[in-house]
């Protein structure tokens, strides 16, 4: 089938040489890593993948609310003396699982 259309896209050039590295190893280029794209799309009836947000679980959740308040001055971070007693207090709470 020859091609007789022609697809101009911006790309961030950081992504692009990305793409270029990773695409070059199975012997294709980024245009032709499109028109693969293109034609799985019409294979499939749709993205041939899965558009989900991530969801972080309730560790992560409560990690991330921990920062926040530490951030704000809501909680006042912790400090250690030596790398070796922050260890020792994260095995003595169990967080070296």
């Amino acid at each position: 089938m020859a091609k007789t259309s022609s697809l101009n896209i911006r790309l961030d050039p950081d992504i692009k040489s990305t793409a270029d590295g990773i695409f070059s190893q199975f012997g294709i280029t980024v245009a032709d890593a499109v028109n693969i794209f293109l034609h799985k799309s019409i294979m499939v009836g749709g993205l041939p993948f899965d558009m989900i947000l991530p969801k972080p679980n309730a560790a992560t959740i409560a990690a991330m609310h921990e920062a926040d308040d530490i951030i704000t001055g809501r909680v006042q971070a912790r400090s250690y003396s030596s790398f070796q007693e922050m260890v020792d207090e994260a095995v003595a709470e169990g967080l070296d699982d």
